[in-house]
Protein backbone atom coordinates (compact mmCIF):
# COMPACT_ATOMS: atom_id res chain seq x y z
CA UNK A 1 0.00 0.00 0.00
CA UNK A 2 1.60 3.38 -0.75
CA UNK A 3 2.57 5.72 1.80
CA UNK A 4 1.10 9.16 1.59
CA UNK A 5 0.94 12.22 3.86
CA UNK A 6 -1.31 15.26 4.65
CA UNK A 7 -0.30 18.85 4.35
CA UNK A 8 -2.09 21.41 6.25
CA UNK A 9 -2.03 24.85 7.84
CA UNK A 10 2.15 24.96 8.61
CA UNK A 11 2.44 21.22 8.59
CA UNK A 12 0.17 20.35 11.84
CA UNK A 13 -0.88 17.18 10.25
CA UNK A 14 1.96 15.38 11.26
CA UNK A 15 0.97 13.51 13.57
CA UNK A 16 -1.92 11.78 11.86
CA UNK A 17 -2.38 8.24 11.44
CA UNK A 18 -4.94 7.30 8.74
CA UNK A 19 -6.68 3.56 9.76
CA UNK A 20 -8.42 1.88 7.14
CA UNK A 21 -11.55 0.80 9.27
CA UNK A 22 -13.47 3.69 11.57
CA UNK A 23 -12.55 3.45 14.48
CA UNK A 24 -11.06 6.08 17.26
CA UNK A 25 -7.53 6.77 17.88
CA UNK A 26 -5.86 9.05 19.52
CA UNK A 27 -4.27 9.63 16.26
CA UNK A 28 -6.54 9.90 13.71
CA UNK A 29 -8.85 12.68 14.27
CA UNK A 30 -8.76 16.00 12.97
CA UNK A 31 -9.31 19.38 14.88
CA UNK A 32 -10.55 22.82 13.47
CA UNK A 33 -7.29 24.13 13.47
CA UNK A 34 -5.94 21.18 11.50
CA UNK A 35 -7.54 21.60 7.72
CA UNK A 36 -9.48 24.60 6.21
CA UNK A 37 -12.40 22.74 5.55
CA UNK A 38 -14.08 25.72 3.57
CA UNK A 39 -11.86 24.26 0.69
CA UNK A 40 -11.36 20.79 1.55
CA UNK A 41 -14.87 19.61 1.99
CA UNK A 42 -18.63 20.72 0.75
CA UNK A 43 -20.50 22.53 2.96
CA UNK A 44 -23.28 20.44 4.79
CA UNK A 45 -26.59 21.51 3.19
CA UNK A 46 -29.38 21.88 5.27
CA UNK A 47 -31.80 21.01 2.16
CA UNK A 48 -35.33 21.82 4.38
CA UNK A 49 -36.02 25.65 4.28
CA UNK A 50 -35.95 27.40 7.94
CA UNK A 51 -39.63 29.04 8.53
CA UNK A 52 -38.02 32.04 10.64
CA UNK A 53 -40.96 34.08 10.40
CA UNK A 54 -44.25 31.85 10.38
CA UNK A 55 -47.42 32.23 8.32
CA UNK A 56 -46.64 35.83 6.92
CA UNK A 57 -50.18 36.48 4.75
CA UNK A 58 -53.05 38.29 5.71
CA UNK A 59 -55.24 36.16 3.80
CA UNK A 60 -58.83 36.37 4.53
CA UNK A 61 -58.59 39.76 6.86
CA UNK A 62 -60.96 41.40 4.70
CA UNK A 63 -63.28 38.50 4.58
CA UNK A 64 -63.74 38.81 8.33
CA UNK A 65 -64.38 42.32 9.08
CA UNK A 66 -65.77 43.81 6.04
CA UNK A 67 -67.87 42.64 2.98
CA UNK A 68 -66.98 42.03 -0.46
CA UNK A 69 -68.13 43.59 -3.51
CA UNK A 70 -67.07 42.97 -6.95
CA UNK A 71 -66.89 45.75 -9.39
CA UNK A 72 -65.72 46.88 -13.17
CA UNK A 73 -65.79 51.03 -13.30
CA UNK A 74 -63.94 53.66 -11.95
CA UNK A 75 -65.49 55.03 -9.53
CA UNK A 76 -67.82 53.17 -6.84
CA UNK A 77 -70.67 55.03 -5.04
CA UNK A 78 -73.20 53.82 -2.14
CA UNK A 79 -75.08 55.67 0.71
CA UNK A 80 -75.13 54.87 4.25
CA UNK A 81 -78.08 55.22 6.33
CA UNK A 82 -77.93 57.90 8.74
CA UNK A 83 -79.10 57.82 12.59
CA UNK A 84 -82.64 56.49 13.27
CA UNK A 85 -83.24 58.91 16.35
CA UNK A 86 -82.82 62.82 16.46
CA UNK A 87 -79.75 64.16 18.14
CA UNK A 88 -77.22 67.30 18.19
CA UNK A 89 -74.23 68.01 19.61
CA UNK A 90 -73.41 70.31 20.66
CA UNK A 91 -75.60 72.61 22.09
CA UNK A 92 -75.49 75.80 24.11
CA UNK A 93 -78.54 75.46 26.74
CA UNK A 94 -79.67 77.58 29.51
CA UNK A 95 -82.18 77.53 32.47
CA UNK A 96 -85.53 78.05 29.41
CA UNK A 97 -83.70 77.65 25.83
CA UNK A 98 -81.85 75.42 23.72
CA UNK A 99 -79.37 76.68 21.06
CA UNK A 100 -78.45 74.71 18.16
CA UNK A 101 -75.66 76.04 15.97
CA UNK A 102 -76.06 76.23 12.74
CA UNK A 103 -72.79 74.14 11.91
CA UNK A 104 -74.17 71.12 14.33
CA UNK A 105 -75.07 68.07 12.34
CA UNK A 106 -77.13 70.47 9.81
CA UNK A 107 -79.08 72.54 12.68
CA UNK A 108 -80.49 74.57 9.45
CA UNK A 109 -82.58 71.76 8.43
CA UNK A 110 -83.76 71.19 12.48
CA UNK A 111 -86.04 67.59 13.01
CA UNK A 112 -87.38 68.97 16.31
CA UNK A 113 -90.71 70.52 16.34
CA UNK A 114 -92.48 71.82 19.28
CA UNK A 115 -94.21 69.08 21.50
CA UNK A 116 -90.98 66.91 21.45
CA UNK A 117 -89.13 65.70 24.49
CA UNK A 118 -85.33 65.76 24.80
CA UNK A 119 -82.90 64.51 27.22
CA UNK A 120 -80.42 67.13 27.41
CA UNK A 121 -76.83 66.08 29.01
CA UNK A 122 -73.63 67.78 29.38
CA UNK A 123 -70.60 67.30 27.01
CA UNK A 124 -69.03 64.24 29.93
CA UNK A 125 -72.96 62.66 30.44
CA UNK A 126 -72.77 63.16 34.08
CA UNK A 127 -75.83 65.89 34.28
CA UNK A 128 -78.75 64.54 32.42
CA UNK A 129 -82.03 66.26 32.21
CA UNK A 130 -85.78 65.76 30.69
CA UNK A 131 -87.37 68.96 29.24
CA UNK A 132 -90.52 69.51 27.21
CA UNK A 133 -89.87 71.89 23.58
CA UNK A 134 -92.67 74.20 23.54
CA UNK A 135 -91.72 76.94 20.67
CA UNK A 136 -89.49 76.50 17.73
CA UNK A 137 -87.87 79.54 15.98
CA UNK A 138 -86.72 79.66 12.33
CA UNK A 139 -83.15 79.27 11.48
CA UNK A 140 -81.24 82.60 12.41
CA UNK A 141 -80.91 84.28 9.04
CA UNK A 142 -76.96 85.26 9.32
CA UNK A 143 -75.73 81.96 11.42
CA UNK A 144 -78.52 79.45 10.92
CA UNK A 145 -78.73 78.97 14.74
CA UNK A 146 -82.26 77.39 15.88
CA UNK A 147 -83.60 78.45 19.30
CA UNK A 148 -85.67 75.77 21.23
CA UNK A 149 -87.42 77.23 23.93
CA UNK A 150 -88.01 74.23 26.54
CA UNK A 151 -89.67 73.44 30.48
CA UNK A 152 -88.00 71.13 32.38
CA UNK A 153 -89.82 68.38 33.87
CA UNK A 154 -87.89 69.22 37.14
CA UNK A 155 -87.56 72.95 37.10
CA UNK A 156 -84.69 74.95 34.99
CA UNK A 157 -82.48 73.17 33.21
CA UNK A 158 -78.76 73.44 33.81
CA UNK A 159 -76.50 75.53 31.44
CA UNK A 160 -73.98 74.31 29.57
CA UNK A 161 -71.77 75.90 26.97
CA UNK A 162 -71.31 72.66 24.84
CA UNK A 163 -73.97 70.27 26.24
CA UNK A 164 -76.16 67.62 24.03
CA UNK A 165 -79.64 66.92 23.35
CA UNK A 166 -81.68 63.70 21.37
CA UNK A 167 -85.53 63.12 21.18
CA UNK A 168 -87.03 60.72 23.05
CA UNK A 169 -90.84 61.03 22.60
CA UNK A 170 -93.47 63.65 22.53
CA UNK A 171 -95.77 64.74 24.45
CA UNK A 172 -98.84 66.78 23.62
CA UNK A 173 -102.23 67.72 25.30
CA UNK A 174 -105.98 65.78 24.83
CA UNK A 175 -107.80 66.69 22.25
CA UNK A 176 -104.99 68.80 19.76
CA UNK A 177 -104.26 67.52 16.07
CA UNK A 178 -101.45 69.35 15.81
CA UNK A 179 -97.66 66.91 15.56
CA UNK A 180 -94.48 67.43 15.27
CA UNK A 181 -91.77 68.24 12.18
CA UNK A 182 -91.78 65.43 9.76
CA UNK A 183 -89.00 63.61 9.67
CA UNK A 184 -87.13 61.93 6.33
CA UNK A 185 -85.01 58.99 6.64
CA UNK A 186 -81.58 60.59 6.54
CA UNK A 187 -78.41 58.75 4.40
CA UNK A 188 -74.92 59.99 3.30
CA UNK A 189 -73.63 59.53 0.06
CA UNK A 190 -69.92 58.04 -0.36
CA UNK A 191 -67.77 57.32 -3.09
CA UNK A 192 -64.42 55.68 -3.49
CA UNK A 193 -62.36 54.28 -7.19
CA UNK A 194 -60.18 51.11 -6.97
CA UNK A 195 -56.18 51.55 -7.65
CA UNK A 196 -54.04 49.29 -9.57
CA UNK A 197 -51.33 47.49 -8.66
CA UNK A 198 -48.58 45.71 -10.35
CA UNK A 199 -45.75 43.48 -9.42
CA UNK A 200 -43.09 41.08 -11.58
CA UNK A 201 -41.00 38.08 -11.12
CA UNK A 202 -38.08 37.84 -13.77
CA UNK A 203 -35.64 34.58 -14.04
CA UNK A 204 -32.63 34.38 -16.16
CA UNK A 205 -32.72 31.59 -18.86
CA UNK A 206 -29.91 29.88 -17.79
CA UNK A 207 -31.02 29.43 -14.25
CA UNK A 208 -33.94 27.40 -15.11
CA UNK A 209 -31.31 24.27 -15.85
CA UNK A 210 -29.78 25.19 -12.22
CA UNK A 211 -32.70 22.81 -10.36
CA UNK A 212 -32.12 22.99 -6.64
CA UNK A 213 -35.18 20.82 -4.94
CA UNK A 214 -36.03 22.68 -1.52
CA UNK A 215 -38.71 21.35 0.53
CA UNK A 216 -41.17 24.06 2.02
CA UNK A 217 -44.23 24.68 3.87
CA UNK A 218 -46.55 26.77 2.70
CA UNK A 219 -48.56 29.55 4.16
CA UNK A 220 -51.65 27.26 4.16
CA UNK A 221 -49.92 24.63 6.14
CA UNK A 222 -48.94 22.06 3.10
CA UNK A 223 -45.40 21.03 2.57
CA UNK A 224 -43.70 19.58 -0.56
CA UNK A 225 -40.38 20.65 -2.93
CA UNK A 226 -40.08 23.02 -5.22
CA UNK A 227 -37.30 24.45 -7.46
CA UNK A 228 -36.62 27.60 -8.81
CA UNK A 229 -39.47 29.02 -9.12
CA UNK A 230 -40.06 29.14 -5.34
CA UNK A 231 -38.98 32.35 -5.64
CA UNK A 232 -41.93 32.93 -8.03
CA UNK A 233 -43.90 31.37 -5.68
CA UNK A 234 -42.89 33.89 -2.64
CA UNK A 235 -43.68 36.87 -5.00
CA UNK A 236 -47.36 35.25 -5.91
CA UNK A 237 -48.27 35.66 -2.28
CA UNK A 238 -46.27 38.47 -1.74
CA UNK A 239 -48.39 40.26 -4.37
CA UNK A 240 -51.79 38.74 -2.76
CA UNK A 241 -50.97 40.49 0.89
CA UNK A 242 -50.18 43.65 -1.07
CA UNK A 243 -53.83 43.57 -2.95
CA UNK A 244 -55.17 43.42 0.96
CA UNK A 245 -52.90 45.56 2.93
CA UNK A 246 -53.44 48.91 0.42
CA UNK A 247 -57.81 48.02 0.95
CA UNK A 248 -56.37 48.26 4.55
CA UNK A 249 -53.83 51.20 4.00
CA UNK A 250 -54.59 53.00 1.13
CA UNK A 251 -55.56 56.69 1.77
CA UNK A 252 -56.76 59.30 -0.63
CA UNK A 253 -54.68 62.42 -1.75
CA UNK A 254 -54.67 65.59 -0.69
CA UNK A 255 -54.47 66.65 -4.11
CA UNK A 256 -53.37 64.48 -7.52
CA UNK A 257 -49.71 63.67 -7.87
CA UNK A 258 -48.20 63.33 -11.09
CA UNK A 259 -46.89 59.68 -11.91
CA UNK A 260 -43.99 58.30 -12.44
CA UNK A 261 -42.30 58.85 -15.70
CA UNK A 262 -43.35 56.81 -17.93
CA UNK A 263 -46.11 55.47 -15.78
CA UNK A 264 -49.92 56.52 -16.26
CA UNK A 265 -50.30 58.09 -19.47
CA UNK A 266 -51.21 61.57 -18.35
CA UNK A 267 -53.83 59.93 -15.67
CA UNK A 268 -52.91 61.47 -12.14
CA UNK A 269 -52.55 59.50 -8.84
CA UNK A 270 -55.04 60.17 -6.61
CA UNK A 271 -55.48 57.56 -4.20
CA UNK A 272 -57.87 55.24 -2.27
CA UNK A 273 -60.10 55.25 1.08
CA UNK A 274 -58.44 52.38 2.66
CA UNK A 275 -60.17 50.80 5.94
CA UNK A 276 -57.95 53.14 8.23
CA UNK A 277 -58.55 56.17 6.59
CA UNK A 278 -62.25 55.68 6.60
CA UNK A 279 -61.52 54.83 10.39
CA UNK A 280 -60.10 57.66 10.63
CA UNK A 281 -62.55 59.91 8.56
CA UNK A 282 -66.03 58.93 9.65
CA UNK A 283 -64.83 56.55 13.00
CA UNK A 284 -64.67 56.68 16.58
CA UNK A 285 -61.05 57.84 17.11
CA UNK A 286 -59.78 57.42 20.80
CA UNK A 287 -56.46 59.37 21.64
CA UNK A 288 -54.69 59.16 24.64
CA UNK A 289 -51.44 60.46 25.85
CA UNK A 290 -51.22 58.04 28.69
CA UNK A 291 -53.27 54.73 28.18
CA UNK A 292 -53.43 52.48 30.74
CA UNK A 293 -51.01 54.46 32.99
CA UNK A 294 -53.32 55.21 35.77
CA UNK A 295 -53.83 53.58 39.08
CA UNK A 296 -56.63 51.62 37.41
CA UNK A 297 -54.70 50.24 34.50
CA UNK A 298 -56.56 51.74 32.03
CA UNK A 299 -60.25 50.27 33.39
CA UNK A 300 -61.59 53.88 33.26
CA UNK A 301 -60.12 54.11 29.66
CA UNK A 302 -61.90 50.97 28.63
CA UNK A 303 -65.01 52.24 30.34
CA UNK A 304 -64.87 55.26 28.38
CA UNK A 305 -64.74 53.55 24.86
CA UNK A 306 -67.49 50.84 25.83
CA UNK A 307 -69.65 53.47 26.57
CA UNK A 308 -68.85 55.36 23.25
CA UNK A 309 -69.30 51.89 21.30
CA UNK A 310 -72.75 51.35 23.24
CA UNK A 311 -73.74 54.95 22.08
CA UNK A 312 -72.56 53.82 18.53
CA UNK A 313 -73.95 50.36 17.77
CA UNK A 314 -71.39 49.59 16.11
CA UNK A 315 -67.20 48.59 16.75
CA UNK A 316 -65.61 51.12 14.29
CA UNK A 317 -63.16 52.21 16.55
CA UNK A 318 -59.19 53.40 16.21
CA UNK A 319 -57.22 53.59 18.63
CA UNK A 320 -54.41 56.27 18.76
CA UNK A 321 -52.05 56.71 21.83
CA UNK A 322 -49.56 59.78 21.24
CA UNK A 323 -46.18 59.89 22.78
Amino acid sequence: MANGSFTGSAGALAHLTPRPTQTLFNDNYLSLTDMDFTQQFLPEVYEKEVERYGNRTISGFLRMVGAEMPMASDQVVWSEQGRLHIAYDPVVTTGTTVVIPGDANNASTNLIGAGATIVVSSANGLVVEKAYVSAVSAPDGATGDVTLTVAGYQGAITAHAAGKIFVYGSEYAKGTSQAGTSVDAAFEQFNNKPIILRDKYAVSGSDTAQIGWVEVTTEAGTSGYLWYLKSEHEARIRFEDQLEMAMIEAEKAAAPIAPAAGFGGGTEITGSDGLFSALEARGLVYTDADFGQGTDLGLGDFDAILGELDKQGDFSLLLKQEV
